[in-house]
């Protein structure tokens, strides 16, 4: 028997894609607070941003009625919202245990139900009494964890086998369950995991950049997605790199793959310089005329990758290892903000501290300021020299990406 359709009242929407368009939580976190698909989610915020050059257009009377109307029962969520996370900021970084005491059973304002909701407690985990002792299970968690920070990409098998080869008779079933606690999940490959699909409507530019020698700064641009997994869901990152220098110029985070924000990532490069060549993939963000115009409009010339070769955005693709590998893999992000702060703050060091091999060891930042102040003198390891040009690739190689 198929589950009866739930239908939402327009109050409930609001709520939700106001939620989601203030983006300090991820569409899966909010779908899972508000129990809907996360796909509903998305279309009401879309349909909740498209709405409000609307709301604000209205000159009749009725309309400025529905709008005042609206406004009240945005501000009632609000207010509701704002009692909420007054409340849970006192709750935060709690284990199971603490999140049940944490409940208060005479709140008047927040019922028991949504009080679970904020925590993330199951209502059935408040009334649960442990009927045995925990203590071996917290310590396989604890060498579970271990063993996923040196090796992130081992699933429930590998890790099973792992405990076994430890003198821990488990099976698969118990490592799934403390790793499911745990909110670890093994790195792999997905069916459809790729971010950019392409839009068959849009403008597709041609690769110019095969074979081409990059010797200068500014000279070409790239821009790519890749998502950040979290505790609850994960969140979307782009960034705009210069590739003869590997200086990040600007990035952006965002909790749906909408082209806004990679729009905006642009903007905030093309403040800082201008490019003669702009590449990206074909994905429907890129190809789309509100990103294209805004470099066609400065001059710019407009290159896209081939249909299936990574490699023609390479240093862009090389970017992501590296942030994975030495910040998001090392971290469990538990909010947006927190996933905003830590890349920020691997940002600044990635561009200011860190130094690249490939550029004589100098950092991103000495290269690409350096070509327009004088040279500042660096130390180098003794046979490290400064490129001269790099040139696209212009045929497969081996690369771990």
């Amino acid at each position: 028997m198929k589950n009866k359709r739930r239908n939402h009242s327009a109050q409930f929407k609001v709520k939700v894609a106001f939620a989601a368009a203030k983006g300090q939580n991820t569409i899966a976190e909010l779908a899972n607070d508000y129990k809907v698909r996360p796909t509903r989610i998305v279309q009401w915020k879309k349909r909740l941003m498209d709405s409000l050059p609307e709301i604000f257009s209205v000159r009749r009377k009725k309309e400025r009625q529905e709008q005042e109307l609206l406004t009240n029962e945005l501000y009632q969520q609000i207010g509701q919202l704002k009692v909420e996370l007054d409340w849970l900021k006192k709750k935060q970084d709690m284990t199971l245990s603490q999140k049940r005491l944490a409940i208060e059973l005479d709140h008047n304002q927040i019922s028991i139900v949504r009080q679970c909701e904020l925590l993330g407690l199951a209502r059935s985990s408040l009334y649960y009494t442990p009927c045995r002792d925990t203590k071996y299970n917290e310590q396989l968690m604890r060498l579970l964890d271990e063993q996923y920070m040196k090796a992130p990409c081992y699933g429930v098998d590998k890790m099973t086998a792992w405990l076994r080869r430890e003198g821990h008779p488990v099976n698969p079933k118990r490592t799934r369950r403390l790793l499911r606690l745990m909110g670890i999940e093994a790195i792999y490959p997905r069916p459809k995991l790729n971010l950019s699909h392409p839009d068959k409507e849009h403008k597709i530019f041609p690769y110019l950049l095969r074979g081409v020698a990059i010797d200068r700064v500014n000279q070409v641009w790239s821009t790519d997605i890749t998502y950040i997994r979290m505790y609850h869901g994960w969140v979307y990152l782009t960034a705009v790199i210069d590739w003869h220098s590997r200086y990040v110029l600007s990035w952006e985070v965002s909790v749906t793959l909408e082209p806004a924000f990679c729009i905006e990532a642009l903007e905030s490069a093309l403040a800082q310089g201008t490019p003669s060549v702009f590449n990206t993939d074909r994905g429907s963000q890129f190809t789309s005329p509100d990103f294209t115009d805004v470099l066609l409009k400065r001059g710019i010339q407009v290159s896209m990758d081939g249909r299936g070769r990574y490699l023609d955005n390479i240093f862009v693709e090389r970017l992501w290892r590296t942030v994975k590998v030495e910040e998001v893999y090392l971290r469990d992000y538990d909010t947006v903000a927190e996933a905003v702060y830590y890349l920020g703050r691997y940002f600044e060091f990635y561009n200011h501290e860190r130094l690249h091999e490939s550029l004589g060891y100098q950092t991103p930042a000495e290269v690409y300021v350096g070509a327009f102040a004088p040279p500042v003198a660096l130390r180098a390891p003794s046979g490290a020299k400064a490129p001269t040009s790099v040139t696209s690739p212009s045929k497969n190689v081996n690369i771990f990406v």
